[in-house]
């Protein structure tokens, strides 16, 4: 802050220097559409308790008095539903940094309750009336326990009365030691990806930038994941059953960088071709193969499929795997993408040799990835 910005700058100070000025919802809701993603969850407001909507309990300290001067959650939401399919999100801080009234809570350990009661209750309730969300992603618990937040009391509400009572999911950071332990969904820990299946469902909230949450001017090409890296954080989180929450930081000036525009747009492209391995699948009693490596399973038991997802095409064009069992005459094998039946060897005492279709390049149906439908294997 000394080196940037002038003696006494204060965090406050930011507020007219967020401007949103080339904001554009419909553009973004574009982006995130073609993406390939299914929801979106929006910061509504971050640890320092600026409201992107004009919430009267954020008097001053939100978009519509100070910066944008622009209802910045109305805008998307409106674009969301007018022109995606995606279901509308919205992530929400229980904590603020600088609110006088937490701070004094949290000097007396929580033992009152002035914060919730004045300012971050009345506003989650105004969030989720006004705007209806249908992800409601929790955070910033500040080491406070649930009923200094009335966690359980406000989802009460939420699950049996609110206008999203049908509808709404929620995460599990509502309080010290609620975090992957109670919630419609776990997320854990930010960038958690066990590697492994869990009982419970779960969500993998990793960044694109490898080191923040937010947008950083001084950012090199080598701190952002490429899309290989990004398609194999996709295919091991949903093997094991869980969802990916990728995350992108904006500008002070509402826009999108270009790298991570490109991200977005590449990984609908390879959910275009290979999304059906994705999409509505169950985890398989295999997470990933056990001899050969970067190969995730997915499955769809009603009909019968199992997937097989590679991330690595073999120079041989021979995919050995080692835990589908497969019978002849009634096993079928096809690349997605490319759509013939493929050749297979059943080998003793188990496992499948597939011989993959010769294909230049250019005929490669996807580029950082590919997924095999397996019918009739066990």
């Amino acid at each position: 802050m000394k080196n940037n910005y002038p003696p006494n700058f204060k965090y406050e100070d930011f507020g007219p220097l967020f401007t949103a000025k080339f904001f554009n919802a419909n553009h973004w809701a574009d982006i995130f559409q073609a993406s390939g993603a299914k929801y979106i969850v929006l910061t509504s407001k971050h640890h320092e308790g600026f409201t992107l909507w004009g919430s009267k309990y954020s008097w001053n300290w939100n978009a519509v008095d100070e910066g944008p001067k622009r209802d910045l959650v109305k805008e998307l939401e409106v674009a969301i539903r007018n022109r995606t399919d995606l279901r509308f999100g919205l992530y929400y801080s229980l904590f603020e940094w600088f609110h006088p009234l937490f701070l004094e809570d949290k000097s007396r350990s929580f033992q009152q309750q002035q914060f919730p009661v004045s300012k971050m209750l009345p506003e989650l309730y105004e969030l989720v009336n006004k705007y209806r969300p249908e992800i409601l992603w929790s955070d910033g618990d500040a080491d406070a326990p649930d009923y200094y937040w009335n966690s359980t009391g406000f989802l009460a509400w939420l699950y049996n009365k609110s206008p999203v009572r049908d509808t709404v999911v929620t995460n599990d950071r509502w309080g010290y030691g609620t975090i992957c332990k109670h919630g419609g969904y776990y997320t854990c820990s930010d960038r958690y990806n066990p590697g492994h299946l869990l009982p419970h469902k779960w969500e993998n909230c990793m960044t694109i930038d490898k080191f923040s949450w937010g947008y950083r001017r001084d950012a090199g090409i080598d701190d952002y994941l490429t899309i290989k890296e990004l398609v194999k954080q996709l295919v091991e989180t949903v093997s094991c059953g869980g969802n990916l929450l990728m995350n992108i930081g904006p500008t002070h000036d509402g826009t999108i960088s270009v790298i991570f525009e490109e991200r977005l747009r590449q990984m609908g492209t390879w959910l275009k071709v290979n999304g059906e391995a994705i999409y509505e699948t169950h985890p398989w009693r295999s997470q990933s193969d056990d001899i050969t490596p970067n190969v995730w399973y997915t499955s769809k038991r009603k009909q019968k499929l199992v997937y097989a997802i590679f991330l690595e095409w073999p120079t041989s064009r021979s995919l050995f795997l080692s835990q589908p069992i497969a019978t002849l005459g009634v096993t079928q094998i096809k690349l997605l993408g490319h759509g013939q039946p493929l050749n297979w060897t059943s080998l003793k005492p188990n496992g499948l040799l597939i011989e993959l279709p010769h294909l230049t390049l250019h005929q490669m149906p996807s580029k950082w990835g590919w997924a095999l439908a397996l019918t009739n294997v066990i």
